[in-house]
């Protein structure tokens, strides 16, 4: 490993070490805006960072639904979770399917009056290692992207007028950056137009996206320009770092009282089931970054993208 490289190693280190020790400081309560009123809703939390989102922010006071595609591992969580005094609720929801979001939305409405904040944890990858398949690049696409972008949008009309905003924080990943020095999307024309705020609309990210799995289909993406590690799970997580971008501007007409504050963030390289264990992020700090984000207390920011709990280029 080379000197520059050992550095930026070092410094993340350091870094994530004087995060731990922040996430032991408790908040003072004149900087609490929240109570145990304040509903905090988790998507794919049965493990993982998911998880663990959901743990921290239930141990700050808040109430927390936990969601997971499966019942049965969902509610083993929460009963874990219960068991520790924490008020957490389960529901089954299924990010991708309109019936589930439907059925999920109707029952928060119900139950609580709506939401404070989402988390839009849910997400699938199945490159382990060093291998580039794009056999499941559909699932992911339609899960990492399309099932955030349902859940958001079902989420925006639910959010409950507060003077501290509703809040939205999305799990997303480095390797979706529009400039990084390894992934970057090499087609000039279209890394401009996702780039450029002022331009993007739903209809480009989605119509990247759709040409991204044509290729696919085609056998052609290789020379598409597109990021060459984990490909599939990249463009998925740039269409996220876009949709963020977009919804930011969207958002930031709402009136006073009204307003929505959305981020997305990049957790690491985590320990998880995701990555085969083979991370070297512990959940806890893997999870901080999103919670700090939810928790914010007077500090609205929007259509950012995150990092140890620092702000990071696109």
């Amino acid at each position: 490993m080379d000197h520059k490289k050992e550095k930026a190693k070092e410094k993340r280190e350091k870094r994530r070490q004087e995060i731990s020790l922040l996430r032991t400081i408790p908040y003072s309560d004149h900087r609490k805006w929240w109570s145990s009123d304040t509903v905090a809703v988790v998507t794919g939390a049965n493990r993982g960072i998911g998880f663990e989102i959901a743990h921290q922010l239930a141990s700050h006071g808040l109430t927390v639904v936990l969601t997971s595609r499966e019942t049965g591992v969902g509610e083993e969580a929460v009963k874990v979770m219960q068991e520790g005094g924490l008020n957490v609720a389960f529901h089954q929801l299924d990010i991708v399917d309109h019936a589930s979001v439907e059925a999920f939305s109707d029952w928060i409405k119900e139950t609580y009056g709506g939401l404070d904040i989402l988390i839009n944890n849910a997400g699938v990858s199945f490159n382990v290692g060093t291998e580039n398949s794009m056999e499941h690049a559909e699932t992911v696409i339609q899960t990492n992207y399309f099932g955030t972008k349902n859940m958001t949008k079902a989420m925006i009309p639910l959010m409950r007028p507060s003077p501290s905003g509703g809040r939205i924080v999305s799990v997303s990943s480095r390797l979706g950056r529009l400039n990084g020095k390894k992934n970057r999307i090499t087609n000039v024309t279209l890394r401009q137009q996702v780039e450029d705020v002022d331009s993007l609309s739903e209809e480009l990210i989605d119509n990247t996206v759709k040409k991204f799995l044509e290729q696919v289909k085609e056998g052609t993406w290789e020379s598409g320009g597109w990021p060459q590690v984990f490909t599939d799970y990249s463009v998925s997580k740039l269409a996220v770092n876009a949709y963020t971008r977009l919804m930011a501007r969207i958002l930031e007409d709402r009136p006073e009282g009204h307003k929505i504050y959305i981020n997305c963030y990049c957790p690491g390289w985590v320990k998880t089931a995701m990555t085969g264990w083979s991370g070297h992020i512990s959940p806890e700090d893997a999870a901080d970054t999103a919670v700090w984000l939810a928790l914010l207390p007077d500090q609205f920011v929007s259509g950012k993208f995150w990092a140890e709990r620092r702000e990071i280029s696109f």
